[in-house]
């Protein structure tokens, strides 16, 4: 399997530190927005090209799939030329920056038929797969998911606390997460309402948000999201059913008493970027959809088209 990857930054060399567990995948080109940094992590890779230009990358005929790690603005573009070129595609998170951009990448994904997968990485996290084969099992019911997503992130940087070319967002970005990751645990979700606090100076977006979510279970979602928390950094997750109660913590479980829980067995891997691309491989190699394509998870860009409404809706409040 010959990948090229698109977005060199701090999460694309996640992605290629997971690909390199991975059996019989060859890294082939690497994308980055300059030259030399494209070089360089071609060469740290084993990547025998480079370039500034996906284009480049989609006329090779030694790339059977492509890995977008890119700025938001452009995903729904790039996964529409890839696919277009023949390529399979995964885009990180989130798959566009509006409805009807994500609408326009599932019409091209079922006109081309190649796997389109977007990095909805709780879905392969150990611990949210215990969970999810819980409730799958009919062990448990979900009654209330709460999330608390925080960061300190009052300037334009990266996982890296490098400079960003471009702005992160906490609705179409970060909350993605979690409302695609309710609806897997608990279905489709029929309500939802979305509160910002005030927009950055400079940065131009609001750091603070609340959103209530409800599935077609009747299950209950509440999800708060900073930018100005200065303390533990992360996504935290309380899971509320009729028979236990369980906390997620990245990749560690505890039960509602905090007593450990070992989901190391789960899967082959306790990386979740790794499993999330082993899904992706394992999809290709066996021509079907894999967990994560584009019908999986395009429901989750219809509530988040819902609550942008919602959104610009209050900017006219006086």
């Amino acid at each position: 399997m010959r990948i090229a990857l698109a977005g060199a930054g701090a999460f694309g060399e996640k992605h290629l530190d997971g690909l390199k567990n991975i059996a019989g995948v060859e890294i082939v080109s690497i994308i980055s927005r300059t030259g030399e940094q494209a070089a360089a992590v071609a060469a740290k890779y084993g990547a025998k090209h480079s370039s500034t230009e996906l284009a480049d990358a989609l006329a090779r005929d030694d790339v059977d799939a492509v890995i977008l790690c890119t700025p938001t603005q452009m995903h729904a573009e790039q996964a529409i030329a890839a696919m277009r070129a023949g390529k399979h595609v995964q885009v990180e998170i989130p798959l566009a920056d509006s409805w009807a951009d994500a609408q326009a990448v599932a019409a091209v994904q079922a006109q081309t038929g190649k796997v389109c997968m977007v990095g909805h990485t709780r879905r392969f996290n150990p611990s949210h797969q215990w969970v999810h084969q819980r409730i799958a099992a009919g062990d448990m019911t979900l009654q209330q998911l709460d999330v608390q997503t925080y960061f300190f992130r009052r300037k334009n940087i990266n996982a890296k606390g490098e400079a960003r070319s471009w702005t992160d967002h906490l609705l179409w970005h970060h909350a993605a997460h979690t409302i695609d990751l309710f609806a897997y645990q608990s279905g489709r979700i029929v309500a939802a309402h979305v509160l910002q606090g005030p927009k950055h100076p400079v940065l131009g977006i609001a750091l603070d948000m609340s959103i209530q979510l409800k599935a077609e279970t009747g299950a209950l979602c509440t999800l708060s999201l900073s930018f100005n928390n200065d303390g533990p950094l992360g996504t935290f997750f309380r899971y509320i059913g009729d028979t236990g109660t369980y906390i997620a913590r990245y990749d560690d479980l505890f039960d509602g008493r905090d007593t450990p829980i070992n989901v190391s067995q789960v899967a082959v891997s306790m990386n979740g970027i790794e499993l999330q691309d082993r899904e992706f491989i394992a999809a290709i190699r066996a021509g079907r959809q894999p967990n994560s394509a584009i019908g999986d998870v395009i429901d989750c860009y219809r509530v988040i088209g819902e609550l942008a409404q919602q959104l610009e809706a209050q900017d006219g409040w006086s």
